[in-house]
Formats: structure tokens, sequence, C-alpha cells
């Protein structure tokens, strides 16, 4: 559930000529609902807590940007997840190291990425392994710039929206375990989301994914991100081979702009 929520995270931007998170802020904090679809049937799978701060732990880093995603009680009974994703970035915005630990009912699993960035390409080395189990220990290399799963967030929210026109493609590499996975986000229009009597204006992007996980790579998701200088995803959608998976923001702190996207609240 949480790598399907993720999955909308970009980095190799095309339609912009340089990418950095200026619409973050240090000590900020945003969390969302995640919910599963199945025809008439949804439900509240979890929630998933994103923090921005300073921090140094990583040598050449200088910022971290956190995930936290904990299933719901009943969504426990089905499939238990724990798991906290942690993003360390240098003073350019570059991504230089990434940990994914994962508690799922039991059964404890570590992820960490090393990136060294070229001038054309990036090196990365991927590590997967249990207390007991080394899984995966490879390098890999793709052209251009390559994230993590939650480090293209990042990098997303600091596009110039303004600049932004129907069609705009933005190619995409994202390295899961070993594998380096393609996407291709087109941005659209702009659209209104509204939940629980509450409106957002929106830019809505349509996200070609080529993973089996998904049911087909055209529109296997969808994500519209919030149209004020904060630049914060407000609903994600992804089509999965079951059902769909859907997140909704939440509620928000130490945000850096006013969230001037919402307009209005219901009586």
């Amino acid at each position: 559930m949480i790598l399907i929520f993720l999955i909308f995270c970009l980095s190799d931007v095309s339609a912009q000529d340089k990418v950095f998170s200026t619409a973050l802020n240090k000590g900020e904090k945003v969390s969302y609902d995640l919910n599963f679809k199945w025809g008439l049937l949804m439900m509240r799978a979890g929630e998933a807590t994103f923090t921005y701060n300073s921090n140094q732990s990583v040598p050449g880093a200088t910022s971290r940007y956190r995930l936290t995603f904990k299933s719901t009680k009943f969504f426990d009974g089905i499939f238990k997840m724990r798991d906290t994703l942690d993003c360390y970035f240098n003073d350019d915005y570059k991504l230089i190291y990434s940990r994914k630990g994962s508690d799922e009912g039991g059964y404890y699993l570590i992820d960490e990425l090393w990136l060294n960035h070229g001038a054309n390409s990036t090196q990365v080395r991927s590590k997967r392994y249990t207390p007991t189990a080394l899984k995966i220990d490879t390098i890999m290399t793709a052209t251009g710039e390559v994230v993590d799963m939650l480090g293209g967030i990042f990098l997303l929210r600091g596009i110039d929206r303004t600049k932004l026109k129907s069609g705009d493609k933005f190619p995409i590499t994202v390295a899961i375990g070993r594998d380096l996975v393609k996407m291709t986000f087109i941005y659209q229009n702009q659209a209104i989301v509204e939940r629980d009597n509450v409106k957002y204006n929106t830019r809505y992007f349509k996200i070609d994914i080529y993973d089996e996980a998904f049911e087909s790579s055209k529109t296997s998701a969808e994500v519209w991100v919030g149209d004020d200088d904060n630049f914060l995803p407000i609903k994600v959608r992804s089509k999965l081979k079951l059902g769909y998976a859907e997140a909704y923001y939440k509620d928000s702190s130490g945000l850096k702009n006013p969230l001037s996207c919402r307009i209005e609240v219901g009586k």
C-alpha cells in the first residue's frame, strides 16, 4: 500500500530547466489518509506522515525528508504495516542516501540506497536485507538523475507550476530493490478536488508506470497537487490489479506558505 502511494514521485524533469524544493519548509509536517477502494467498498487502510528537518547524521547531508506509515487496526488484521522511510539530501538538493525500514506483521526488512550523481548518469548501490539474511546487494546505473520512492516527492514540489502547459511530460526513474522503474508524468489541467466538504484548487497529472504491480502502464496512477506555493499533493489515485489505492491530504503544520489552494469549508 505504501509503495502505491509513493509511486508518484518524480526526478528528471524535462519540461523545466531546474528542479529544487523551494516549497518545503524545515519543520513542516503533513499527514495523509490512505484508503483501499474495491467497487463500492472503501476502507481506510492507514495514515502516512511526512516531516522535513535539518539533519547532518549522514556524511554530506544537510536535511532529511521522512515518511512514517502505519496501517489501521482493522487493516492490521489483513496486512499489518509499520514503515519508516528516510531520505538525506545535500545542499544542492541531491539525494545521497535513503533507508526504508519495514515491519510487516513481524517480518522485518531494510532497503538502503547510496546514490552517486555524475554529469550524465547516476550510480546506485541497492541493498536489501532482513535481520538474518542478505536479499539484494547490487549496483545499477541509469542515464540522468535517479531517486527512490520518497525522494522524488521532494523534487515534485519544486516544480514551477506557473510554467506548466497541458501535455507537458516528465520522464522519471525510480530505484526499487534491483529494479529501475520507468514512469512518465503527463500534466493535464487545473482541477478542483472535494473531500469531506472541503474543496481544493489543484494541478492534475496522469502517470504512466511501467511495472507489473499495476493493471496497465497507461494512466496507472493520477495525482492532484495543490495549486499554491506549497505544491502539496492533495489526492493520489493508483489503479491496482484489484481495486484502487487512494490517498487524501489530512492536515499539516509548519508549512512555508499559506494553504491558499483550500477554497471552501462546508458548514
